[in-house]
Parts: structure tokens; sequence; C-alpha cells
């Protein structure tokens, strides 16, 4: 057992870069700063510190690249309208009587082929307060099934935070993204019933006043909608069914450029680029700060220290993964960066117990999804300024997701037991 820092140096980092955080820090600054005096602290010295910092964040090169290419999937599912005539075709098709279901079915593929969650909620609101409007739903309600749905479909998509799951563990992407289909059904459907739940409470329903109707979008057909994803999926696929690697640098921004031109948008290929790139170059600064707290806790003392206290509870090892997802992503209050640290710190220490690297990255991308919408992050920001709703409504909220996000976490466990 060998370690450059103590576990009170990792512990005051990581909450230094917290209070940064909630103070309107910059999060990558928040979590560099963090980094640094918590290596200071741990005794690692400032050689020691800086070489740790600069280590972790090389660690997450691949991810960004990665996570960089995706961009150009995400600005041409935005740009040429295809998110939205996804989401506006599985609205219609399931009609008003089942809005709720709908709204979150949408926003959960809408993630799950690839935009981020808050960007899915914000693509699908205007569609879900239409028809929220029509169908006397309250916000609340609206609210929690676009985000239930977005965490459902985020486990299973080739989004940042399973990108750097898989990457910790050196597992296949697409083979993490199967690997939690279970848990994202399980959470669909609880996120139905909470939010079923709160409509007929309807103390916030949306007031005719309050419609925003923009000029409607020529959008594209369905079909040339889901062309791009479409191609995702079955390059992504071609590994398990046919033992033909395409790397996910590769895969989404040929999902991108089909989606770009079955639409007929060639011609703005390259501003469509550049929006996407646009989308996730906060994404993939976010990890290069990420990666130097996650290299300072990785280094220090806290793993071991964590597994000590697991086994004088008598608690099974695997239990580090869900719980490691759910703190570092409250810690951060991000998805992207809790599966990042808890997999980059924990990951080694999980293999070396014997838990599998797909169900360990399995739970701990699950255990993100638990408290990542916490008032500290822009995610909880975001999607309250979606539907315009109140700080201190948005706040009632949280428990509702938290139990959302339990819920995949509990089903991502019992998977790896069974």
């Amino acid at each position: 057992m060998t370690y450059e820092f103590t576990t009170l140096g990792a512990i005051v980092g990581l909450v230094i870069a917290i209070v940064l955080i909630i103070k309107k820090v910059q999060p990558a600054y928040s979590l560099i700063i963090g980094a640094l005096i918590g290596g200071i602290v741990g005794g690692g010295g400032l050689v020691t510190t800086v070489d740790t910092m600069v280590s972790g964040a090389q660690s997450m090169m691949s991810s960004v690249l990665r996570i960089m290419t995706s961009g150009v999937l995400a600005g041409a599912l935005i740009k040429t309208g295809s998110a939205e005539k996804i989401a506006e075709t599985i609205i219609e098709k399931l009609g008003e009587k089942k809005a709720i279901i709908a709204i979150a079915i949408a926003t959960m593929i809408i993630c799950a082929v690839g935009v981020f969650i808050d960007i899915s909620v914000i693509t699908v609101a205007p569609i879900a307060i239409a028809i929220g409007r029509k169908a006397g739903l309250s916000k609340s309600s609206i609210l929690l099934a676009m985000i239930g749905g977005g965490k459902a479909g985020n486990i299973i998509s080739p989004n940042p935070n399973t990108i750097a799951a898989s990457e910790a563990f050196g597992v296949d992407l697409t083979a993490l993204m199967m690997k939690n289909i279970i848990p994202a059904i399980a959470a669909l459907i609880v996120t139905v019933i909470l939010a079923s739940i709160l409509s007929k409470k309807a103390n916030d329903v949306i007031e005719t006043a309050e419609k925003s109707e923009e000029d409607k979008n020529v959008l594209p057909s369905f079909l040339a909608a889901f062309s791009g994803p479409a191609v995702v999926i079955i390059l992504l696929a071609l590994r398990p069914i046919a033992g033909i690697s395409i790397d996910p640098l590769i895969a989404l921004p040929v999902g991108g450029l089909v989606c770009v031109l079955v639409t007929g948008n060639a011609k703005s290929t390259i501003s469509i680029a550049e929006f996407g790139l646009n989308k996730v170059i906060g994404v993939s600064i976010l990890l290069i700060g990420t990666g130097t707290i996650a290299g300072i806790i990785k280094a220090s003392a806290l793993q071991y220290d964590v597994i000590k206290i697991i086994e004088a509870m008598n608690m099974p090892a695997f239990v580090l993964a869900p719980i490691s997802g759910i703190l570092m992503a409250a810690a951060s209050a991000s998805t992207t960066a809790g599966t990042t640290i808890a997999s980059q710190t924990f990951g080694s220490i999980l293999l070396e117990q014997g838990v599998p690297a797909l169900s360990a990255g399995a739970m701990v991308h699950a255990g993100a999804t638990v408290l990542d919408s916490l008032p500290h992050g822009s995610f909880f920001h975001a999607t309250g300024g979606s539907v315009n709703m109140s700080i201190s409504d948005r706040m009632k909220l949280i428990p509702f997701e938290a139990i959302i996000g339990l819920t995949s976490t509990i089903v991502a466990i019992i998977c790896y037991l069974i």
C-alpha cells in the first residue's frame, strides 16, 4: 500500500472544490484549486502535487478527444431539428392521454442517442409545455418526467459520463451502455409513477398566458432525423455482433455527418460542427479539471481508508461502486464529473476486490445519477429555467430525482448480484 497524499488532504481538496463551486467559481478552476490545496495539505509537497495533477489531467485526454468528436453528433441533432422531430413524433404518437409517458420516453431517447441531458430537457421542454397545457399537467410533473427520462437515457448513452466510465474501467462503450438497459427501464417506470402523482396535485398548472410558442421550424422527416443516431448505434454494435471494433471517436462524428447530409444541411456542416464543439467545450474543460482532483484522490490514502471502513462494517466490496458514484456526483453536482472522479479513484480498488469491470462501471455510472442535480450545479438551474420554475419549487423536485436515480442504482446492483 503506497500513497503520496493523506486522506485528510484529499477530503480537504474536495471540500474546497465544492465550496468554490457553490460560490459560483468556474467548476474547472474550482477543481484545480481544490486539487492543488488538497495535495499540499495532504503532505505531497508542491512539486509532487503539481506532477500528480498533470498526470491526472493527462489521463482524461482520451475521454476528452471522444467527447469533442461527439459534439458533431450533438450539434447535428440540435441544429437540423432532428432532436426536436424525434421528441415531437414520440409525443404525437402517444397522445395527450399518455402525455407524461410520452414526455419521459421522448427525453430518454433524445439523451440516449447522444444529446447531453440538460440539452435534452431544454429541447423537449417547449413541446412538453404545449402538451402539458392541453392535458392540464403541472410544471413539476412535466419537468420531473423530462429529468427522469433524461436520467434513464443518460446511463445508456454515448455521452461524456459513459465515455469517462468506459475509459476508466477499460470496457467497451457499447457493452457499458447495454449493461444499464434494465436499470434505465426501471428508472423510466418510476419516473412515470412519480410524475403522475405530482400531476394530480397540479398546484402549478401551466397557464395559457405562459405559452411562448415560437414560429414552427421546418423539421426533417422522422426517418431522416433518426438516421444519424441509427448509424451510431449500428457502428457501435458491430463489435459485440460481428467483432468489428469502431471507436466512438469515429462512430459519433460519422453519425453526425450522416444526420447533416440526410436532413439536407450539407452546406451548413461547418457551422453545425462548430456549434456542436461549443456545446462540448465546457464538458471537456470540466473533465480536465476533474482529472486533477481525481489524480490527487487516486494517489491518496482515501481509497484504502474507505475500503477499511467498508470491511469494518462487514459490507461487500462492490458497494463501493454505487456509493462512490453517489458521493462524487453529489460533491460536483455533475453526472460526468462524479462518474469520472469515482471511476478514476476507485476503479483499480474495485477490480482488485474482484468486481468485474463492466459491472463496476455500470454501478458507478448509475450511482452518479442519484444526487447529480443539487443546486451548486448548472443542471439544476438549466432544467428549472426550461419551464420557468422558481428555485424554491425546483428544490422540491430533488428528492423525487434522487428516488429515480436510486432506483436505477439498486437495479444495477441487483443485475450484478444475479
